[in-house]
């Protein structure tokens, strides 16, 4: 449970500071419009998304068991914070964030790190595109510049209300969203390293700007970004309050360990070094306590971001500190520059964030996967999709285990007659 950066820092060279610094303002440029959008997506104020990448990108790479971990809010929260935020107001996304640290915590310190492994796969891969089809929908109404004044949470009813708006399409909205997405595709295939999402994010949002073009921004529909973290307060606590939190609050500190621990086991192969699973659950419980307190998401290591960190030369935990306080010094100095951030081009960045959770390159490999399996993830898709992450992670997690017991070929129980 030792942190990683207490067996890094000693040696610790100018030359790894240099490559550190210069990873962490790469991806600090990365993960600054993208922390901003999951925030809108979430339904919560853009700010709590740069709130949640400063204050949980610090403690995680602090505290982690990874050498080079990003922490931040990811598009995997979306779902559950939206409908947190929906049923409980911000305030109680918060609480069940506080209470999903110290679960994490919890778990952390008795060893829990290493249950993840027995988490079926087809679990994990049906949840993800599951709420990978949740983001991309909940988009199109700014993709699409669509007039829906109150965009239903559930995805059929969803659906139908972005159906209905049809005829309100504006072009200039859908070009600048098709606009993102393809500079983003663009530049990524020509320069993979070159930080291609803030460059498509400034050109949009300029072009709307500098054109006058009548579509929304975060200023205009948000207003201004405030240009400093607010005092660390807790919510409004209570035992009745905080058992009808209990399952989000179970939720958000499965997918925060499930995701954080998958990140960095994959982050950490690709430098050939080791995680410490448990250090990273506590130290992901610590982020998502310290988040909350200032009033941010939840908080989890992200797969993109710490890829992008890995590409760009970070070798040890001070690249994501250096990542976390980029983005303090933006909000600091530059806060009114993000109000002029277009909506569209946000539902670009998002549905390209989307289109990646989904993992197109995997899926022939699911298609090639024994029948069970199929099932599996079908089942726990569907379920994701058309109900709630809880039952369909409960439903997912029990089926998958069910089907592993009968796949060793355990011996059925005997059952004698009863005696009356």
């Amino acid at each position: 449970m030792r942190p990683k950066i207490l067996s890094t820092l000693p040696g610790y060279t100018a030359a790894l500071f240099r490559a550190d610094l210069l990873a962490g303002i790469t991806v600090a440029m990365v993960a600054l419009p993208l922390s901003i959008a999951i925030a809108i997506a979430s339904g919560a104020a853009p700010v709590t998304g740069l709130i949640t990448a400063i204050v949980g990108g610090i403690l995680i790479s602090a505290l982690g068991g990874s050498r080079v971990q990003i922490g931040g809010p990811t598009g995997a929260f979306i779902v559950v914070v939206y409908g947190v935020i929906a049923e409980h107001g911000h305030d109680g996304l918060v609480l069940a964030t506080l209470m999903a640290g110290a679960i994490m915590v919890i778990a952390g310190y008795f060893k829990a790190g290493s249950l993840v492994k027995h988490i079926p796969e087809a679990v994990i891969n049906g949840f993800t595109i599951g709420i990978a089809i949740i983001i991309a929908t909940s988009q199109l109404r700014d993709l699409f510049g669509l007039d829906v004044a109150d965009l239903p949470a559930d995805f059929l009813p969803k659906t139908a209300a972005l159906w209905q708006a049809r005829d309100t399409l504006d072009p200039r909205a859908l070009g600048l969203g098709v606009a993102t997405i393809a500079i983003i595709v663009m530049l990524r295939r020509l320069l993979p390293r070159f930080p291609g999402l803030v460059v498509a994010i400034a050109l949009c949002s300029a072009a709307v700007a500098l054109l006058s073009l009548p579509v929304d921004t975060i200023q205009s529909r948000y207003g201004a970004l405030p240009g400093s973290l607010p005092r660390p307060q807790l919510p409004s606590l209570s035992v009745a309050r905080m058992l009808d939190l209990l399952p989000s609050a179970l939720i958000i500190a499965f997918l925060a360990g499930v995701e954080s621990l998958l990140s960095a086991s994959v982050a950490d192969r690709m430098i050939g070094g080791n995680t410490r699973p448990n250090a990273e659950v506590i130290a992901n419980g610590t982020a998502n306590i310290g988040s909350a307190l200032f009033g941010g998401l939840p908080a989890t290591g992200a797969i993109a971001r710490t890829a992008t960190n890995v590409q760009a030369g970070g070798r040890t935990p001070v690249a994501g500190m250096v990542h976390a306080l980029i983005i303090l010094v933006v909000m600091l100095v530059a806060a009114p520059l993000a109000g002029y951030l277009a909506m569209p081009a946000l539902a670009g960045l998002l549905l390209i964030t989307a289109w990646n959770m989904s993992e197109p390159q995997h899926w022939r490999r699911h298609l090639a996967a024994r029948r069970s399996d199929q099932v599996l993830l079908l089942i726990t898709l569907v379920l994701t999709v058309l109900t709630d992450l809880t039952l369909a992670i409960g439903v997912g997690v029990a089926l998958g285990l069910a089907m592993r017991l009968r796949r060793r070929e355990v011996p059925e129980a005997e059952w004698h007659d009863p005696d009356h």
